[in-house]
Order: structure tokens, then sequence, then C-alpha cells
């Protein structure tokens, strides 16, 4: 490997020398798009016969058979001379040139040479015929040397290179794809096979224009790889083991990798061109072989006028083969054998993948039974070694199938047990037999299908899931596919592909699915899983969730059983598990807040998670927003006396917590910890329709002590005429967190009766003079209402007839504010005998009796 860089260097040593040497692709002068002569090449050793496109090197004593593949019209007489050298300061004896007169009938089948002992290295010279031409050139190599071999060596390697680029242009040029992923796609694997760089700035051209300018006829604008580097910045640039390591494998005779260098041992072909004398100048060829035919591309048009043209053509190193490096792209990766298209990522030696060099290649399969050796070829686009056709595996397949019939009873191919074996990459670098990486191959389908981690699919977007199973190389194909019945749903093709851990490692018979969810509703799917060779498909049940669904935080007061819940979507949630209680919606929320409750108080702390259960059947945590105790006080005494109002007959009410709108609360309150300056205390109907708020700056709250605060409310005042209903009072923080409702009483509205009339004592009616009498809802003559007068809805009049008081002195009445509850309105008159009418209510009202005590 030393030697390998000391030959860079002295080769940009001698590119100095001589005035550097331009590159090989540096402009159009020196392109190759020139066609010349073809010839035709084959090698014999021993026994077996090669076409020169499959040789990669030649050793002594090969055969050499060479014959001019001119056309019949050629008028031009060309000498075909056939060269070998054997080092820098060593010319080679005169017997080591051979001249081929391709005009003669003698060399219509072919002339064949054998290679020399001692020879290192051999040239086609294709020139034309002149008086002395042959020792002329001879004279020319043997002066020169070392200046022919360091062009042999170019001359190969240019080739290798050009034919790395030439397959990557017809594999792009038959792409048919406007989608730029594919393209992008397809480009990215083609080169990292073939050891390339597309010009990146071709995708960022639009779409339609990207595989032209990535097929472009000049290499500059197609490739990038590296070409534009000096030995001297190769080395000052790069980890020196790392180049030496990569040269090993860029003579003719290796496995085709990149070097660092290549590009300026390239540009020395160019001095091939710049040799001239009185009669020659030399052009050197680029040969393509094609099965037994050399295809030549030519920078300069020949010329047969002095100085007359000789076109120079490298034939393969005499050495001994440098194998091919070939190993797996991840050694953990595992191959289908039941896929008819199997392909096996292959890495190492770009030339397997862009000459015939590697030929006859087969998987043998490492299996006790019959021996089996499927046809591989090499394949750039799928990055690595493809089985052969579908016609070309038929026999082979009915021998393996032959062969697990008569293993399965031993419990191997086809059992349980037995998933997966190896298999063998075989083949020919030329003459040689080579042994290349063993790989793993799955030969039976996989089966115990499930999916791990999360296993939540959220509909109307994309989710990730990873499926785990005994064996998953031999997946084909997977789909998400609704539930039976289901309508107006498809199939959903779902992306997948070996997983990988943190480390970039692949896990174990698992895959990584990429499920897009946007056309899909909430419900029940699988997963449909289609191995090959199977028509049947495994599934795997999954459910798509309600994507809407979002939990913020559930918010709780220390000591409480009642909390909030904060979201999205809430309208789906069944119960919150929080600190050993089960809270659940107690209704009057709406789709982003729920209120909950639990049957008793808990203390999580701020920050814990909450369980919610959906309907759906998820569990999803929520975090907890924990908070200080909510303010807290204790009635301790309530009394409501009505208004006295002059001109009418008071009504006495009979419920025990009846408060009377037209008069006043007074009610008392403590708190066990020191009541605080800013605390208020809101008081409101139970439907939160009135409501008003009581502080100690109003004066409508008093503090008795620290602890304790006495109420005072005008009802009517706070609340206006059409308040009515139960009534509750809760503490109000000074940062606005309330406490719990405790409950005062019932707020009741009372009619203004002016006076009641009857006629006689046995008079069956009387007559109630007032105003708002629709307030009551029905008088009676006795407290049990057996006789008893209903006020219709929407009454408005002044007057309205009543039973006749049974004791002649009281008349009941039952409110529509509380008609659970029985008032009176007293009589200031007993109702008389006949002759002498009673009037009520014309007399001095009865004093008013307060409500009982609370």
């Amino acid at each position: 490997m030393k030697g390998s860089i000391g030959i860079a260097c002295l080769m940009a040593g001698l590119m100095g020398v001589l005035g550097g040497g331009r590159r090989l692709w540096a402009d159009d002068s020196v392109r190759f798009d020139l066609s010349g002569p073809k010839v035709d090449v084959r090698v014999q050793r021993d026994s077996v016969k090669l076409p020169i496109a499959e040789v990669p090197n030649l050793m002594v004593g090969d055969k050499i058979w060479v014959k001019a593949d001119l056309p019949s019209t050629q008028s031009n007489h060309l000498l075909l001379i056939v060269a070998f050298l054997r080092g820098t300061t060593n010319e080679p004896p005169d017997e080591w040139f051979h001249e081929i007169d391709t005009w003669d009938k003698k060399t219509v089948e072919g002339t064949t040479i054998t290679v020399p002992q001692g020879a290192e290295q051999a040239l086609i010279f294709i020139a034309p015929e002149t008086g002395g031409d042959f020792k002329t050139l001879r004279s020319a190599v043997k002066g020169r040397p070392g200046l022919f071999i360091r062009a042999d060596a170019d001359l190969n390697e240019a080739s290798f290179e050009q034919q790395r680029i030439q397959r990557y242009l017809a594999a792009m040029k038959q792409l048919d794809s406007k989608d730029p992923k594919v393209i992008a796609d397809r480009s990215a694997k083609l080169a990292a096979t073939l050891a390339l760089k597309p010009n990146p700035d071709c995708f960022k051209q639009p779409v339609e224009q990207q595989v032209s300018c990535l097929t472009q006829a000049r290499a500059p604008v197609l490739l990038n790889d590296g070409h534009g580097m000096t030995v001297a910045e190769a080395l000052s640039t790069g980890p020196t083991a790392d180049l030496a390591n990569t040269a090993a494998y860029t003579q003719p005779v290796g496995g085709g990798l990149y070097s660092a260098y290549v590009g300026t041992i390239v540009d020395a072909v160019h001095l091939v061109a710049t040799l001239r004398t009185a009669q020659y100048q030399y052009i050197p060829g680029l040969a393509f072989p094609d099965g037994s035919t050399l295809n030549l591309k030519l920078n300069a048009p020949p010329s047969f006028h002095n100085p007359k043209s000789v076109i120079v053509i490298a034939l393969p190193a005499i050495q001994p083969a440098k194998l091919p490096p070939l190993k797996p792209h991840n050694a953990d990766e595992v191959a289908c054998l039941k896929n008819p298209k199997m392909a096996m990522e292959i890495e190492g030696a770009p030339l397997v993948f862009s000459t015939s060099l590697a030929h006859d290649l087969v998987l043998h399969l490492n299996r006790t039974g019959a021996p089996v050796d499927l046809p591989l070829r090499a394949d750039a686009f799928e990055g690595g070694l493809v089985v052969a056709t579908e016609a070309e595996r038929k026999p082979l397949e009915d021998t393996m199938a032959k062969a697990n019939d008569a293993m399965k009873p031993q419990g191997k191919v086809g059992s349980a047990t037995d998933l997966t074996i190896t298999g063998t990459v075989e083949g020919f670098w030329g003459f040689d037999h080579f042994v290349g990486p063993t790989l793993t191959l799955q030969q039976v389908d996989g089966k115990e299908w499930k999916i791990v981690g999360n296993t939540q699919l959220m509909a109307g977007q994309d989710s990730k899931l990873t499926l785990k199973g005994a064996g998953t190389a031999c997946v084909e194909h997977i789909a998400l596919r609704p539930a039976e019945g289901a309508k107006n749903a498809k199939d959903v093709d779902v992306k997948y592909e070996p997983a990988k851990d943190d480390g970039a490692k692949l896990q174990k018979d698992t895959l990584a699915l990429d499920v897009s969810l946007k056309s899909v509703e909430p419900g029940g799917y699988s997963l449909g899983i289609k191995q090959y060779g199977d028509e049947n498909q495994e599934r795997v049940p999954l459910t798509a969730y309600n994507s809407q669904i979002k939990l913020d935080a559930v918010t709780i007061h220390a000591g409480d059983k009642m909390a909030e819940l904060k979201g999205k979507g809430l309208g789906s949630v069944v119960s919150v598990e929080m600190g050993g209680q089960t809270f659940m919606p107690t209704g009057g929320g709406d789709d982003a807040t729920v209120h909950l409750e639990a049957k008793a108080a808990v203390t999580p702390k701020d920050g814990d998670e909450a369980k919610a259960k959906l309907k759906d059947g998820r569990v999803l945590t929520v975090k907890v927003e924990g908070k200080a105790a909510r303010p807290a006080l204790t009635l301790v005494s309530m009394n409501a006396s009505p208004a006295e109002e002059s001109g009418s007959l008071p009504v006495v009410l009979g419920g025990k917590d009846e408060i009377p709108l037209h008069g006043k609360l007074t009610f008392v309150v403590t708190m066990k910890d020191v009541f605080p300056r800013g605390q208020k205390v809101e008081v409101a109907t139970a439907n939160g329709a009135v409501k008003t708020t009581l502080s100690l700056a109003d004066s409508n709250l008093v503090l008795q002590d620290d602890h304790t605060a006495i109420a005072t409310l005008d009802p009517l005042k706070a609340f206006g005429q059409s308040a009515f209903g139960p009534l509750a009072m809760r503490p109000v923080a000074e940062d606005g967190t309330t406490g719990d409702w405790t409950r005062l009483g019932v707020l009741v509205r009372t009619p203004e009766i002016s006076g009641i009339k009857c006629t006689t004592g046995e008079a069956v009616t009387c007559m109630v003079d007032g105003n708002k009498l629709f307030l009551v809802q029905s008088f009676g003559a006795a407290k049990d209402f057996a006789k008893s007068a209903d006020v219709p809805t929407g009454f408005a009049q002044s007057e309205f007839a009543v039973p006749t008081p049974a004791d002649g002195a009281t008349l009941y009445l039952k409110l529509r504010d509380d008609p659970g509850a029985v008032a009176m309105v007293k009589l200031t008159v007993t109702a008389g005998t006949s002759g002498a009418p009673p009037m009520a209510g014309s007399a001095t009202p009865a004093p008013a009796a307060g409500p009982p005590k609370q």
C-alpha cells in the first residue's frame, strides 16, 4: 500500500516536470467521443476461453487471440501491433512485438499470441501502413517504455471509470418518472453502487429537467466524484491509511473501488497525445468491452498524413488477479428466498456492477440435501446481486421443492424451528473462482405478528408503528384494511422497512411502518400482511382513534373532590383516575372543558399524571395542575325578615328557609383561617341567573373577629324584581379562586294584597284585591287546600275570586316561587253573618309574623 501512495506521488511529480497534464475531461478538445476501429480479443488460459470483457488480468502463458474488426470497405491498410512490456527501466526484447497485417488474408481468422515469461503489461497499437512503420514504432516504445507503461495503466483505469459512468447514464435514461423522489432515489442507489457522485445541482432544477441534467454527455456536468483532487490534496486532506487501503483496489485487476488520486493518474493519459515524432503522433483509445469486442472511443481524429496517428489500446495487466472484496451492505439484513426477485445488497467492488469481469455468479444454499445454486446477476439499480429471472429459476425451484419435502420429516426445512438458512455468493473473476460473502436467507413464511411499542393509530394523521414477527424478510406487501362491513372504506398501502435502533443497527425481525391515515375515519381496522408465495394474508387488528381529542391538563385544588379537565374533544372522556379516586364528568361542560367529581377529596402534587379513559378504549395520561386549597366558609346562622309595606296585608311565609325578595337577609359565616381582607362572598341563585358580591370594602360584609363575618343583603336591591329560586353563597379569594357553594334558602316573591271582600260568612267565594297576584299559584280556604282556586298562568288582573276562609280569618297561599311551602294572609275583620258584609283589609293590618329561626 505504501507503494501505491508512492506511485501516486511520483505521477504528480512527473505531471509537474512535463508541464502538467490537462484533466481528461477538462474541455471538449480531450473528450473521448469519436468512435474508433473495433478489435476482437479472446483469451485462453489452460482449456478455458473467455471474451476480453470478462478478463480482468493476464497471466504468463495465456493465449491472446486478436483480430481487427474492420469494415469490408476499409481502404487504408492498418497495422496492428501487440506489444509486451516489463518495467519502466527495462526495455522489452524485439520478439515481444508482434506485427499483424490486417489486410493480409492470413489474419482473417485472427492471430494468437502467447504472453511471454517476464511480461508485466500488454498494449495494442493500430497504425497506418508505411515503410518501416513496425520498426519505427517498436523503437519508440523500447526507447521510452515507462511512458507506455503509464499509458497502459491509465487507459485501463479510465476505461473502468467510464464504464461506471456509462452504466449510470444508461440506467437513468431508462427512468420514466416525473416524481422527484423516484428520480433522487434511483440516482442515489445507482451512484452508491457504482461509487459515483451525481451533480447535486441537477436536483435543484425543475423535475422535468432533472433526468436530462443527470444524463448530460459531459462528465463534469454529470459527476463530481473527486476527479478534481490532486495527489497532494488527497494526501493532505484525507487519512493516508484510507487512501492506501482504497488504492489497493484501483488497479485494473482489482475490484474497482474509487480512490482520490485516480483522477490525477487519468490526466496522464493525455501525455500520450503529446508524444510525437516526425512521422507519428499517439492517440489514446478508451476501450468499452462488449463480449469479445473492444469498442474504442478516441479524443482526436486519426490522421493518415504525417504525422500519422497511432492508436494506443491497453490490455489487462499481467499479474495475479485481485478478487473483488464483496461484502453485504448490512451484515444483519436477511433476504427472502421465496421472493422471485430476491436482491441482496452487496457493495465493495463497483466494477462488478459496471463490467462483465465478474461472471457465472451463483448463490450456493448451505443446507443438507440436494445442492442448489441459484444464478445471480449484478444489478446496479437494485444495489446488489439479484436472483435470476423466474424462467431461469424454475428448474432450480423444482429441485428445491423436492429437497424441502425430503427434509420435512427430519424437522428441518419448512419446520417452525428452521426459519432461515445461509447462502454463499460464489462466481468467477475472470478465470479465477472466488467465494464472496455468506448471507442469511429466510426460507419459510413469517408468523406471530404483533404491534409493539406505540399501538395507537390516529385517524387523519400519519402514524408510525413497529411490527414484530418471527421472520420479516418475506413480507411482500402490507395494507391497512377496514373492518368488515365498513362503508366507503379502501385499503391503504403501508410503507415499511427494516427497523433500526438508535445506533442505526437493524433490529431482528422488526419492521418500521409508516401508515398514512389522512383519509381514514376512526374505527376498527387490521394490518393485512401478504408474504411472497402465499395468497393468504395474516391479519393484525388495529383501531384508528380520533385524533381530534387533546388533553391539556386537569386542574384540582388541594383537598377537593371536584376537578376541571381542559382540552379538545372532551366529550369522549369517560373518567379520570387521580389520587386513587375515580373522577366522573358531572355535566355542564363543553367540548373544551369537563367538570369532574369524585366520592372523596384528594390532594395530588402539581405535575403528577392522571389517567383519562376514553370511549374508544384508550387510556391517555394527562398532566395534573395542583393548586392550593380553595377558600372555605361555614354558615353559622341566617335571618330573613320581610319589609313592612303600608296599605297591604302581610303575607306570612311558611317555609323554614324561605327568603322574601322584599326584605332583609342577614347571615353569619366563619373561616378556619384568618378572614382575608380581600376575601369576598358571592351570593347567587342556583342557575346563576342573578348574583351579587359582598365585600369588606362595600361594607355589606363586616368582620366580627379574625374568623367571623356578618353579611347583610337587600335582595330586591341586589337582584331586581325577577329574582327567585334557591339562593346560595360561596367565598371568592382575592385571586378569583372560588370555594364551594353553601345553600342559604329559597328566594321568594309575594303578592301585594290590599284587601279581601266576602259578602257573607256563608259566601262560597271572596274577592282578593291587590297587585302581582300572578305570583300566587293557588289560594286555599284551609291549610289542606281542600277548597282552593288556582291562579291561571299569565293572570294580570287586580281581583281574583278565592274560597271563603274556613275559619273566617286566614287565607292560605301557595307561591309560584316555592309551591312546596304554604303561606298565609290574616284577615283583619272576621267574616260575619248576613246583613253585615265584611271588608277585610280596611282595618289596620295585623303585625307580620317573622320566619322561624334558622
